[in-house]
Protein backbone atom coordinates (compact mmCIF):
# COMPACT_ATOMS: atom_id res chain seq x y z
CA UNK A 1 0.00 0.00 0.00
CA UNK A 2 2.62 2.42 1.46
CA UNK A 3 4.40 2.03 -2.40
CA UNK A 4 1.55 1.81 -4.95
CA UNK A 5 0.70 5.51 -2.88
CA UNK A 6 3.44 7.23 -3.60
CA UNK A 7 3.41 5.38 -7.32
CA UNK A 8 -0.03 6.89 -7.85
CA UNK A 9 1.20 10.47 -6.21
CA UNK A 10 4.12 10.42 -7.80
CA UNK A 11 1.57 10.13 -11.46
CA UNK A 12 0.53 14.28 -11.25
CA UNK A 13 3.83 14.92 -12.01
CA UNK A 14 4.42 12.83 -15.41
CA UNK A 15 5.39 14.79 -18.50
CA UNK A 16 4.93 12.57 -21.06
CA UNK A 17 3.50 9.15 -22.29
CA UNK A 18 6.66 7.48 -21.47
CA UNK A 19 6.97 8.45 -17.88
CA UNK A 20 3.20 8.30 -17.27
CA UNK A 21 3.90 4.46 -19.34
CA UNK A 22 6.47 3.73 -16.35
CA UNK A 23 4.91 4.81 -13.64
CA UNK A 24 1.53 2.70 -14.69
CA UNK A 25 3.85 -0.56 -15.18
CA UNK A 26 5.09 0.66 -11.65
CA UNK A 27 2.18 1.14 -9.96
CA UNK A 28 1.02 -2.41 -11.49
CA UNK A 29 3.83 -4.02 -9.52
CA UNK A 30 3.09 -2.76 -6.81
CA UNK A 31 -0.23 -3.38 -6.69
CA UNK A 32 0.00 -6.68 -7.60
CA UNK A 33 0.21 -9.04 -4.13
CA UNK A 34 -2.12 -7.03 -2.21
CA UNK A 35 -5.64 -8.56 -3.54
CA UNK A 36 -4.65 -12.15 -3.14
CA UNK A 37 -2.02 -11.22 -0.05
CA UNK A 38 -5.30 -10.00 1.57
CA UNK A 39 -7.46 -12.74 0.57
CA UNK A 40 -4.56 -15.09 2.10
CA UNK A 41 -4.51 -13.35 4.98
CA UNK A 42 -8.39 -13.83 5.83
CA UNK A 43 -7.64 -17.58 5.54
CA UNK A 44 -5.46 -17.53 8.57
CA UNK A 45 -8.36 -16.12 10.95
CA UNK A 46 -11.59 -16.82 9.63
CA UNK A 47 -13.14 -20.34 9.34
CA UNK A 48 -15.61 -21.10 6.23
CA UNK A 49 -18.63 -20.36 7.10
CA UNK A 50 -17.52 -16.59 7.92
CA UNK A 51 -15.50 -16.20 4.88
CA UNK A 52 -17.84 -14.56 2.47
CA UNK A 53 -18.83 -11.54 4.76
CA UNK A 54 -15.46 -10.92 6.09
CA UNK A 55 -14.24 -11.09 2.21
CA UNK A 56 -17.22 -8.71 1.75
CA UNK A 57 -16.24 -6.28 4.47
CA UNK A 58 -13.29 -5.92 2.83
CA UNK A 59 -13.98 -5.61 -0.41
CA UNK A 60 -16.29 -3.21 0.06
CA UNK A 61 -14.17 -0.32 0.41
CA UNK A 62 -14.12 -0.54 -3.45
CA UNK A 63 -17.70 0.30 -4.11
CA UNK A 64 -17.50 2.76 -1.24
CA UNK A 65 -14.63 4.18 -2.25
CA UNK A 66 -16.62 4.84 -5.88
CA UNK A 67 -19.66 5.87 -3.72
CA UNK A 68 -17.32 8.59 -1.85
CA UNK A 69 -14.37 8.93 -4.27
CA UNK A 70 -16.63 10.56 -6.75
CA UNK A 71 -17.61 13.59 -5.73
CA UNK A 72 -14.37 13.76 -3.95
CA UNK A 73 -12.28 13.44 -6.85
CA UNK A 74 -14.58 16.43 -8.74
CA UNK A 75 -13.85 18.71 -5.56
CA UNK A 76 -10.10 17.88 -5.74
CA UNK A 77 -10.64 18.89 -9.99
CA UNK A 78 -11.74 22.38 -8.60
CA UNK A 79 -8.57 23.09 -7.10
CA UNK A 80 -7.27 24.53 -10.52
CA UNK A 81 -4.32 26.43 -10.32
CA UNK A 82 -3.62 26.01 -6.16
CA UNK A 83 -0.22 26.31 -5.48
CA UNK A 84 0.55 25.93 -9.17
CA UNK A 85 -1.06 22.73 -9.90
CA UNK A 86 -3.68 21.46 -11.83
CA UNK A 87 -6.87 19.97 -10.81
CA UNK A 88 -5.83 16.48 -11.67
CA UNK A 89 -2.51 16.83 -9.99
CA UNK A 90 -4.11 17.50 -6.95
CA UNK A 91 -6.47 14.48 -7.30
CA UNK A 92 -3.28 12.00 -7.64
CA UNK A 93 -1.50 13.66 -4.73
CA UNK A 94 -4.27 14.03 -2.00
CA UNK A 95 -5.22 10.19 -3.09
CA UNK A 96 -2.02 8.72 -3.50
CA UNK A 97 -1.02 9.55 0.06
CA UNK A 98 -4.11 8.30 1.91
CA UNK A 99 -3.01 4.36 1.16
CA UNK A 100 0.65 5.49 2.27
CA UNK A 101 -0.75 6.14 5.89
CA UNK A 102 -3.19 3.71 6.22
CA UNK A 103 -0.38 0.84 4.74
CA UNK A 104 1.79 2.44 7.78
CA UNK A 105 -0.90 1.88 10.01
CA UNK A 106 -1.92 -1.96 9.21
CA UNK A 107 1.85 -2.94 9.27
CA UNK A 108 1.80 -1.74 13.39
CA UNK A 109 -1.92 -2.76 14.00
CA UNK A 110 -2.32 -6.19 12.48
CA UNK A 111 -0.80 -9.43 13.91
CA UNK A 112 0.38 -12.13 11.41
CA UNK A 113 -1.61 -15.07 13.09
CA UNK A 114 -4.15 -15.68 15.65
CA UNK A 115 -1.43 -17.11 17.71
CA UNK A 116 0.36 -13.89 18.01
CA UNK A 117 -3.34 -11.87 18.74
CA UNK A 118 -2.78 -10.20 22.01
CA UNK A 119 -6.01 -8.81 21.78
CA UNK A 120 -7.40 -12.32 22.40
CA UNK A 121 -7.36 -14.85 25.44
CA UNK A 122 -5.71 -17.99 24.94
CA UNK A 123 -7.98 -19.99 24.98
CA UNK A 124 -9.56 -18.24 22.14
CA UNK A 125 -6.37 -18.34 20.52
CA UNK A 126 -6.12 -22.03 20.72
CA UNK A 127 -10.11 -22.65 19.70
CA UNK A 128 -9.41 -20.47 16.40
CA UNK A 129 -6.35 -21.95 15.73
CA UNK A 130 -7.71 -25.54 15.65
CA UNK A 131 -10.74 -24.63 14.23
CA UNK A 132 -8.82 -23.60 10.54
CA UNK A 133 -6.47 -26.54 10.86
CA UNK A 134 -9.27 -28.67 11.04
CA UNK A 135 -10.41 -27.19 8.11
CA UNK A 136 -6.68 -27.34 6.45
CA UNK A 137 -6.95 -31.34 6.84
CA UNK A 138 -10.41 -31.51 4.77
CA UNK A 139 -10.46 -32.48 0.98
CA UNK A 140 -10.42 -30.14 -1.72
CA UNK A 141 -10.88 -30.36 -5.32
CA UNK A 142 -6.88 -28.88 -5.80
CA UNK A 143 -4.67 -30.93 -3.45
CA UNK A 144 -1.35 -30.03 -5.72
CA UNK A 145 0.77 -28.01 -3.81
CA UNK A 146 3.79 -27.14 -6.54
CA UNK A 147 3.12 -23.74 -7.51
CA UNK A 148 3.47 -24.40 -11.04
CA UNK A 149 0.81 -27.30 -10.69
CA UNK A 150 -1.72 -25.23 -8.99
CA UNK A 151 -1.55 -21.88 -11.51
CA UNK A 152 -2.22 -24.13 -14.24
CA UNK A 153 -4.61 -26.40 -12.66
CA UNK A 154 -7.66 -26.29 -14.72
CA UNK A 155 -10.31 -25.54 -12.14
CA UNK A 156 -8.05 -22.59 -11.03
CA UNK A 157 -7.92 -21.63 -14.87
CA UNK A 158 -11.71 -21.79 -15.10
CA UNK A 159 -12.29 -19.61 -11.80
CA UNK A 160 -9.90 -17.12 -13.12
CA UNK A 161 -11.71 -17.18 -16.16
CA UNK A 162 -14.94 -16.27 -14.40
CA UNK A 163 -13.57 -13.60 -12.16
CA UNK A 164 -12.33 -12.34 -15.21
CA UNK A 165 -15.71 -11.71 -16.26
CA UNK A 166 -16.69 -9.95 -13.31
CA UNK A 167 -13.62 -8.05 -13.14
CA UNK A 168 -13.85 -6.53 -16.28
CA UNK A 169 -17.33 -5.75 -15.43
CA UNK A 170 -16.44 -3.89 -12.13
CA UNK A 171 -13.34 -2.50 -13.34
CA UNK A 172 -15.04 -1.37 -16.55
CA UNK A 173 -17.29 0.76 -15.03
CA UNK A 174 -15.22 2.48 -12.06
CA UNK A 175 -13.36 3.88 -15.14
CA UNK A 176 -16.06 4.14 -17.85
CA UNK A 177 -19.18 5.10 -15.77
CA UNK A 178 -18.90 8.78 -15.25
CA UNK A 179 -18.15 9.06 -18.95
CA UNK A 180 -21.55 7.24 -19.47
CA UNK A 181 -23.57 9.40 -17.26
CA UNK A 182 -21.66 12.27 -18.63
CA UNK A 183 -22.59 11.63 -22.66
CA UNK A 184 -25.96 12.37 -21.38
CA UNK A 185 -25.54 16.24 -21.05
CA UNK A 186 -24.56 16.34 -16.90
CA UNK A 187 -21.99 18.87 -15.71
CA UNK A 188 -18.68 17.45 -13.79
CA UNK A 189 -20.42 17.79 -10.24
CA UNK A 190 -23.66 16.16 -11.81
CA UNK A 191 -22.14 13.06 -13.06
CA UNK A 192 -19.80 12.97 -9.54
CA UNK A 193 -23.04 12.77 -7.55
CA UNK A 194 -25.46 10.77 -9.78
CA UNK A 195 -22.19 8.46 -10.48
CA UNK A 196 -21.88 7.58 -6.46
CA UNK A 197 -25.48 6.22 -6.20
CA UNK A 198 -24.74 2.86 -7.88
CA UNK A 199 -21.94 1.85 -5.75
CA UNK A 200 -23.29 3.45 -3.10
CA UNK A 201 -26.65 0.19 -3.64
CA UNK A 202 -23.72 -1.80 -4.52
CA UNK A 203 -22.32 -1.65 -1.13
CA UNK A 204 -25.00 -2.41 0.38
CA UNK A 205 -26.21 -5.11 -1.29
CA UNK A 206 -22.32 -7.12 -1.13
CA UNK A 207 -22.70 -6.78 2.21
CA UNK A 208 -26.23 -8.45 2.97
CA UNK A 209 -25.43 -10.89 -0.27
CA UNK A 210 -22.33 -11.86 1.55
CA UNK A 211 -24.30 -12.47 4.86
CA UNK A 212 -26.76 -14.86 2.88
CA UNK A 213 -24.44 -17.05 1.62
CA UNK A 214 -22.69 -17.90 4.77
CA UNK A 215 -26.02 -18.88 6.22
CA UNK A 216 -26.65 -20.69 3.03
CA UNK A 217 -23.14 -22.08 3.00
CA UNK A 218 -24.14 -22.93 -0.87
CA UNK A 219 -21.50 -21.13 -2.52
CA UNK A 220 -22.15 -22.09 -5.95
CA UNK A 221 -26.07 -20.57 -5.87
CA UNK A 222 -24.93 -17.46 -3.85
CA UNK A 223 -22.15 -16.72 -6.70
CA UNK A 224 -24.55 -18.06 -9.82
CA UNK A 225 -27.00 -15.41 -9.07
CA UNK A 226 -25.53 -11.89 -8.34
CA UNK A 227 -23.71 -12.97 -11.91
CA UNK A 228 -26.74 -13.93 -13.63
CA UNK A 229 -28.05 -10.38 -12.57
CA UNK A 230 -25.19 -8.23 -14.05
CA UNK A 231 -25.83 -10.69 -17.14
CA UNK A 232 -29.36 -9.55 -17.43
CA UNK A 233 -28.56 -5.63 -16.28
CA UNK A 234 -26.06 -5.51 -18.70
CA UNK A 235 -28.17 -6.21 -21.40
CA UNK A 236 -30.54 -3.57 -20.41
CA UNK A 237 -27.89 -1.46 -20.57
CA UNK A 238 -27.07 -1.73 -24.06
CA UNK A 239 -30.57 -1.99 -25.05
CA UNK A 240 -31.65 1.52 -23.02
CA UNK A 241 -31.26 4.72 -24.32
CA UNK A 242 -32.35 7.30 -21.43
CA UNK A 243 -30.42 8.54 -18.28
CA UNK A 244 -32.60 7.26 -16.29
CA UNK A 245 -32.83 3.39 -17.26
CA UNK A 246 -28.99 3.96 -17.65
CA UNK A 247 -28.72 4.71 -14.10
CA UNK A 248 -30.92 2.16 -13.35
CA UNK A 249 -29.35 -1.09 -15.09
CA UNK A 250 -25.81 0.00 -14.41
CA UNK A 251 -27.18 0.92 -10.42
CA UNK A 252 -28.03 -3.37 -10.79
CA UNK A 253 -24.70 -4.43 -12.81
CA UNK A 254 -23.04 -3.29 -9.78
CA UNK A 255 -24.77 -4.60 -7.50
CA UNK A 256 -24.42 -7.83 -9.17
CA UNK A 257 -20.97 -7.95 -9.94
CA UNK A 258 -19.88 -6.93 -6.06
CA UNK A 259 -22.25 -9.19 -4.60
CA UNK A 260 -21.12 -11.73 -6.82
CA UNK A 261 -17.26 -11.64 -5.12
CA UNK A 262 -17.54 -12.02 -1.60
CA UNK A 263 -19.30 -15.85 -2.31
CA UNK A 264 -16.91 -16.75 -5.08
CA UNK A 265 -13.64 -15.93 -3.55
CA UNK A 266 -14.99 -18.33 -0.56
CA UNK A 267 -15.73 -20.72 -2.83
CA UNK A 268 -12.65 -19.96 -4.42
CA UNK A 269 -10.60 -20.62 -1.08
CA UNK A 270 -12.84 -24.08 -0.26
CA UNK A 271 -11.54 -25.25 -3.43
CA UNK A 272 -8.18 -25.20 -2.64
CA UNK A 273 -6.35 -26.95 0.21
CA UNK A 274 -3.93 -25.26 2.44
CA UNK A 275 -0.89 -25.25 0.33
CA UNK A 276 -2.78 -24.47 -2.70
CA UNK A 277 -4.36 -21.14 -1.98
CA UNK A 278 -1.30 -18.98 -2.18
CA UNK A 279 -0.54 -19.77 -5.75
CA UNK A 280 -4.66 -20.57 -6.53
CA UNK A 281 -6.11 -17.01 -4.82
CA UNK A 282 -3.05 -15.07 -6.92
CA UNK A 283 -3.68 -16.78 -10.10
CA UNK A 284 -7.28 -16.41 -10.37
CA UNK A 285 -6.87 -12.57 -9.32
CA UNK A 286 -3.87 -12.45 -12.05
CA UNK A 287 -6.31 -13.77 -14.98
CA UNK A 288 -9.13 -11.83 -13.74
CA UNK A 289 -7.09 -8.37 -13.48
CA UNK A 290 -6.16 -8.57 -16.98
CA UNK A 291 -9.29 -9.85 -18.16
CA UNK A 292 -10.71 -6.21 -16.10
CA UNK A 293 -7.77 -4.51 -18.54
CA UNK A 294 -8.32 -6.37 -21.55
CA UNK A 295 -12.23 -5.08 -21.03
CA UNK A 296 -11.73 -1.88 -20.17
CA UNK A 297 -9.64 -1.60 -23.30
CA UNK A 298 -12.52 -3.17 -25.45
CA UNK A 299 -15.24 -0.45 -24.27
CA UNK A 300 -13.15 2.60 -25.46
CA UNK A 301 -12.72 0.54 -28.88
CA UNK A 302 -16.06 -0.17 -29.21
CA UNK A 303 -17.35 3.12 -27.86
CA UNK A 304 -15.04 4.65 -30.85
CA UNK A 305 -16.04 2.14 -33.41
CA UNK A 306 -19.87 2.21 -32.37
CA UNK A 307 -20.39 6.07 -31.00
CA UNK A 308 -21.73 3.94 -27.51
CA UNK A 309 -20.71 3.51 -24.52
CA UNK A 310 -23.58 0.92 -23.84
CA UNK A 311 -23.25 -1.06 -26.56
CA UNK A 312 -19.64 -1.54 -26.24
CA UNK A 313 -20.38 -3.18 -22.44
CA UNK A 314 -21.64 -6.14 -24.89
CA UNK A 315 -18.24 -8.15 -24.54
CA UNK A 316 -18.47 -8.59 -20.88
CA UNK A 317 -21.66 -9.20 -21.07
CA UNK A 318 -20.92 -12.29 -22.62
CA UNK A 319 -17.96 -13.21 -20.39
CA UNK A 320 -19.87 -12.87 -17.56
CA UNK A 321 -22.43 -15.28 -19.01
CA UNK A 322 -19.42 -17.86 -19.69
CA UNK A 323 -18.53 -17.52 -16.11
CA UNK A 324 -22.10 -18.34 -15.02
CA UNK A 325 -22.15 -21.66 -16.78
CA UNK A 326 -18.34 -22.18 -15.58
CA UNK A 327 -19.19 -21.75 -11.72
CA UNK A 328 -22.40 -24.20 -13.01
CA UNK A 329 -19.96 -26.86 -14.15
CA UNK A 330 -17.61 -26.84 -11.31
CA UNK A 331 -20.44 -26.50 -8.01
CA UNK A 332 -21.28 -30.29 -10.16
CA UNK A 333 -17.53 -31.44 -9.53
CA UNK A 334 -17.29 -30.44 -6.16
CA UNK A 335 -20.70 -32.20 -5.32
CA UNK A 336 -19.49 -35.22 -6.57
CA UNK A 337 -16.61 -35.05 -4.81
CA UNK A 338 -17.79 -34.30 -1.47
CA UNK A 339 -20.51 -37.60 -2.13
CA UNK A 340 -17.18 -39.80 -3.07
CA UNK A 341 -15.54 -38.54 -0.01
CA UNK A 342 -18.69 -39.01 2.29
CA UNK A 343 -19.23 -42.52 0.78
CA UNK A 344 -15.39 -43.64 1.60
CA UNK A 345 -15.96 -42.29 5.11
CA UNK A 346 -13.30 -38.63 4.62
CA UNK A 347 -14.34 -36.17 5.58
CA UNK A 348 -15.22 -33.44 2.35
Amino acid sequence: MVSWGVVSACTAFVVGPWSFSGLRLVLGIAEAGFFPGVLLYLTYWFPAEYRARMVSLFYVGVPISGFVGSPFSAVLLEMEGIAGLHGWQWLFIVQGLLPVFLGIAAFVALPDRPNDARFLRAEQRAWLSGKLLEEQRQIRVVRDERPWAVMFNAQVLLLALTYAGASAASNGLSIWQPQILKSFGLTNMQTGLLNSVPFAVASIAMIVWARYSDRRGNRVSTSILPLGLSVVALLGCVLTKGLWPAVFFLTLTLVGTYAFKAPFWALSSETLSAGATAAGLAMINAVGNLGGFVGTYLIGVLRDATGSYLVALSPILLLEAIGCVIILVLGGHQKRLAERARAGGVVA
